[in-house]
């Protein structure tokens, strides 16, 4: 049997969509699975022992060079691959819905109208699951998949997942104190209202001692890692990091504290100790708790379809909070 999973973007969809990877293939391991994905997150998936081809397209290069060349030759090389025998649309957007109409294949399956924000892309499917678009994000994904091929993921099987990002590169070097804790703070955000405060991070930094590393992904998130800096002077910056060395930095760490964001959603993929701060989006739908991935909640009231981007109340999480729920997980 032959699939093909669209799901282009961004990090921490992607990274909440790949886990059904391992229970396809222990469900059948004959099942040969393609990935279409968006050029720019291709390394989260390219060491993935259970995608057997992985396609990419430009989508972001066709919208900064508003050509649309690039990405039709893209489609065009994807047109004419070989039949699948299913198509698995993911993503749930107009974008994802006509590349899966796109792809040859005997049956396309996705969410119905009534669970996607992009109604119109439901359809381009012949086969459509209807799963309420505020559920948890992780379980709506299982529900895909356990809808398009029959078979059952039971929960504790997804508690007991194994870590499935792979890096080629095998280890990351950091200086630290080696007794010491080792944390990743991440200030980033897609968003300004999902971004905690550098100042507040900066609090913690002195709270709690252990070895603290801060990323960043563009130049104002670069700003606020810097910013952490100017108020806790001890903390180490890293230059721009790849998914490869992101990736294999997170697998080495103790702890990681940051947004709602794939930094943070890659160490719950790696199994590796997380604090989520949720302020603008919902907590209980964009992450899946367990005992060492815990997420800490603003009192917003979130609808899940419509987020308030003038909503900042993730700076109203105490510094306090953190440090009691990161000496649980540490200590």
């Amino acid at each position: 049997m032959r699939i093909a999973i669209v799901k282009l973007s961004a990090m921490g969809d992607i990274v909440h969509a790949m886990i059904v990877l391992q229970y396809i293939k222990k469900f059948n391991h004959k099942i040969s699975i393609d990935w279409i994905v968006e050029e720019k997150f291709k390394d989260l998936l390219k060491f993935n022992p259970h995608i057997n081809k992985l396609h990419v397209v430009k989508i972001r290069d066709a919208k900064k060079n508003k050509s649309i060349l690039t990405l039709l030759k893209d489609l065009n090389k994807l047109r004419h691959h070989n039949l699948y025998d299913l198509v698995i649309d993911m993503q749930g957007l107009m974008k994802s819905a006509i590349i899966s109409k796109l792809l040859p294949s005997k049956q396309i399956v996705g969410f119905d109208k009534f669970s996607t924000r992009e109604k119109l892309a439901s359809n381009f499917y012949s086969k459509k699951l209807n799963c309420p678009y505020e559920k948890n994000v992780i379980m709506r994904n299982i529900a895909l998949i356990e809808f398009a091929l029959g078979f059952t993921i039971e929960k504790q099987q997804i508690y007991n997942k194994v870590p499935f990002i792979y890096s080629n590169v095998k280890e990351l070097n950091f200086m630290g104190i080696e007794s010491k804790k080792n944390i990743l703070l991440i200030p980033g955000a897609s968003h300004p209202s999902k971004r905690y405060p550098a100042k507040s991070f900066a609090k913690l930094v002195h709270l709690l001692d252990a070895n603290y590393f801060v990323i960043w992904g563009s130049s104002d998130e670069e700003l606020l890692a810097n910013d952490i800096k100017k108020h806790a002077p001890d903390v180490k910056i890293f230059p721009k990091l790849s998914i490869e060395n992101l990736t294999s930095l997170i697998s080495q760490l103790d702890l990681v504290i940051g947004p709602d964001t794939g930094p943070t959603h890659i160490a719950w993929a790696l199994n590796i100790p997380s604090i989520t701060l949720f302020g603008s989006t919902p907590g209980y739908r964009n992450t899946l708790e367990t005992e060492i991935n815990i997420t800490i909640e603003s009192d917003s009231n979130i609808n899940p379809k419509k987020i308030d981007k003038n909503d900042y109340s993730i700076r109203n999480i105490e510094v306090e909070n953190i440090l009691f729920k990161a000496k649980e997980l540490l200590f």
